[in-house]
């Protein structure tokens, strides 16, 4: 029985993974780095903000900043900036997105589990009006380590529990995600997944329960129902 859901946020909900490529590479750029599309989709989509700066200063060998907490942590703080500026005159979600959060919150707990910011998070929900639809948001400054490791998940879960009555299992939570490590860390979690092909192709996204190319028109409900039952 379906009993929780739990949204990724980047490429599920909000359209900003393009926005957040070009800022990936306009702020490592600064620092002498250069970021391809290619390494970015086959290296660093999925990771949040910390992840993906350390892992690109591992790759282009320098270590020794990738291993700088507080230089990090300004890059991340850089990076929030332009976003905020860059999301001024935009309204990023996907087509689909808000109905479908709407209609599952009026029957389920809901809660976010991001590699985003939680900053970000909360200004492009509002903006979009389904802040209120979220009970709980775990963001990347809420976990020790990134998708895949199910970390995310697992306090979204907890955190619904902790708020709600009873107790809900990972068997009985559905995740709606949208990239290869968000997929695993579902699947790690011991959750149900459903996938959607907004920035990977079906064939990588195999692993999941269910894949659809759109939110729109999407029943999730009866996609689980048709499995579990």
């Amino acid at each position: 029985m379906l009993k929780a859901v739990i949204f990724d946020f980047n490429g599920v909900i909000v359209d900003d993974e393009p926005l957040h490529l070009e800022l990936f590479r306009r702020v490592l750029g600064e620092e002498g780095v250069a970021l391809t599309d290619e390494d970015y989709h086959a290296k660093y989509l999925g990771y949040d903000d910390r992840g993906c700066f350390t892992a690109a200063f591992t790759d282009a060998g320098q270590p020794d900043f990738a291993a700088d907490a507080p230089f990090i942590a300004e890059l991340i703080k850089r990076k929030a900036d332009y976003y905020y500026e860059a999301i001024e005159d935009r309204f990023l979600l996907f087509p689909g997105a808000a109905d479908l959060v709407k209609k599952l919150a009026a029957k389920y707990p809901m809660a976010i589990a991001s590699g985003a910011l939680g900053g970000e998070i909360e200004v492009v929900l509002k903006r979009g009006g389904i802040r209120d639809c979220f009970q709980e948001i775990i963001a990347s400054e809420n976990v020790a380590v990134c998708k895949p490791d199910p970390e995310g998940y697992n306090k979204a879960l907890a955190s619904l529990n902790a708020v709600g009555s009873g107790q809900i299992q990972p068997s009985e939570c559905l995740v709606i995600e949208d990239s290869v490590a968000g997929v695993e860390a579902a699947k790690r979690a011991g959750m149900w997944c459903l996938a959607v092909t907004n920035s990977y192709r079906a064939e990588d996204l195999a692993k999941a329960d269910w894949i659809v190319s759109t939110l729109v028109n999407c029943d999730p409900e009866k996609l689980f129902l048709g499995t579990t039952t």
